[in-house]
């Protein structure tokens, strides 16, 4: 039996297992399970990332920090775009086939032990997010790694990777997403993401909507640890496009970090850059030791953000980006015009049941304005994707016009539809973004050859 084959067996049984949105919100499986298992969540130092929109390109810079000053790193984020594996990275790539297979056959009888617990009580057992939480934490012990940046699944206090204390705690944008499970407010959502603050930890937080930011620097009195702002203690001085992204100059918590060369597009992901940089600096000296400003250039020069405002394609260009909610759908428009000189833009779009569709599409309408000339709605092959002609029906009422509203239920046909519409633009200039949902784009990738992430 080969590894991958392996891989897709574990990943299979762990489909097996309760989806996390079909869960009630608990911690206790999760201490458990790490007691029968020796604690790996005590291993080493975190730093824990929630947030609403940025948690994974912040993680991935953070990462590529720590990495830069000699240390060796675990990162759990989620979701994957094209391998299960891609959630648990060593050193920045994902763990080998042969150590996730190894370690899941080592856990899976303390797992069957807390399941078994579980069931004699009433409760389901543990969920899918629950156990593949459980194997990160499991693969950086036994790696072990110096440190792991370890990105929140949903939400913060009983969320399945709140088992981990955070030395730093990071915090980036807060917006509306998940109303269903965190709350109809920024504030409401903001209790929720302030769990992963705690004794003894540093609160790095991007700046926030008043009632978050609020809640947040509460709850870092309420525990007693330093806590620092963006737009306050550190931020984005200043930043230029330049090819394949950006020049940045941040304002740290100890240090001025000037030219450092950002591959990324858009305001939002500079903004990730100063939260990494305040997060580096709180990880590495508390906070007051200026970090040595080539040894940042060597980390963002490297970074990359797969499915984020990712160019997969060129003649014409095309553009993939993960964003699923109004907020971040706003970003990436604006980070799409500052960067890009498309004359038109054509439109892929695939939206989750459990979203809010009807904003999202508003806010497309909205940030694109004249350049977004025609749109082209599918759904990906999740049994959660809104039926293509239902999202069509809803851009017709929203008044996207009825002539500008194409309908493809498989996604390479849309892909196929919209890169004609797009070459028919006599300048050459124009361009297709595919976009709305995490699996539209992993599809996408897959689909234009970009199979690993």
């Amino acid at each position: 039996m080969s590894d991958e084959f392996s891989v897709e067996s574990v990943y299979a049984e762990l489909l097996g297992r309760a989806p996390e949105n079909k869960m009630e919100p608990r911690l206790a499986p999760l201490f458990r399970a790490m007691d029968v298992l020796g604690e790996p969540n005590r291993a080493y130092p975190i730093i824990h990332i929630t947030g609403t929109n940025g948690k994974t390109s912040t993680a991935r810079m953070i990462e590529a920090g720590l990495r830069a000053h000699g240390l060796s790193t675990g990162r759990y984020t989620s979701p994957h775009l094209s391998k299960v594996t891609e959630r648990i990275s060593i050193d920045g790539a994902p763990v080998s086939d042969e150590t996730f297979v190894r370690i899941w056959d080592e856990i899976r009888p303390y797992l069957e032990i807390v399941d078994k617990e579980l069931e004699a009580d009433g409760q389901p057992r543990l969920t899918y997010f629950e156990c593949l939480t459980i194997l990160g934490f499991a693969i950086f012990a036994d790696q072990p790694v110096n440190v792991a940046v370890i990105e929140v699944g949903l939400g913060g206090i009983t969320d399945a990777t709140n088992v981990g204390d955070g030395q730093v705690s990071v915090v980036t944008p807060i917006s509306l997403d998940h109303t269903d499970l965190l709350g109809d407010t920024t504030e409401d959502i903001a209790h929720e993401k302030a769990g992963i603050i705690k004794p003894g930890g540093f609160l790095i937080s991007a700046a926030q909507p008043v009632d978050a930011a609020q809640v947040l620097l509460d709850k870092a009195r309420e525990v007693d640890v330093p806590f620092r702002f963006e737009g306050v203690e550190f931020g984005v001085e200043s930043r230029s496009v330049a090819v394949g992204g950006q020049v940045l100059t941040v304002q740290g918590l100890a240090g001025r970090y000037e030219e450092l060369l950002l591959p990324l597009h858009g305001a939002h992901q500079a903004e990730n850059a100063a939260v990494a940089v305040a997060a580096l600096e709180a990880f590495l000296g508390g906070g007051e030791r200026e970090l040595d400003v080539e040894i940042l250039r060597e980390a963002f020069g490297n970074v990359t953000s797969p499915g984020r405002l990712e160019v997969v394609r060129t003649a014409p260009t095309i553009i993939v980006d993960a964003a699923h909610n109004p907020d971040g759908i706003r970003v990436s428009a604006e980070a799409i015009q500052e960067a890009f000189s498309f004359s038109k833009l054509v439109v892929v779009i695939g939206i989750l049941k459990e979203k809010d569709a009807e904003e999202i599409l508003r806010q497309l309408k909205d940030s694109l304005g004249g350049l977004a000339g025609e749109f082209c709605f599918t759904q990906s092959k999740s049994p959660r994707a809104i039926p293509a002609a239902q999202l069509a029906d809803l851009a017709v009422d929203l008044g996207f016009g009825a002539d500008n509203v194409h309908i493809a239920e498989k996604l390479d046909d849309a892909i196929e539809w919209a890169v004609e519409r797009a070459e028919a633009n006599d300048d050459l200039a124009g361009g297709v973004l595919v976009t709305g949902s995490i699996t539209v784009v992993a599809e996408a990738r897959m689909l234009l050859g970009k199979a690993d992430a």
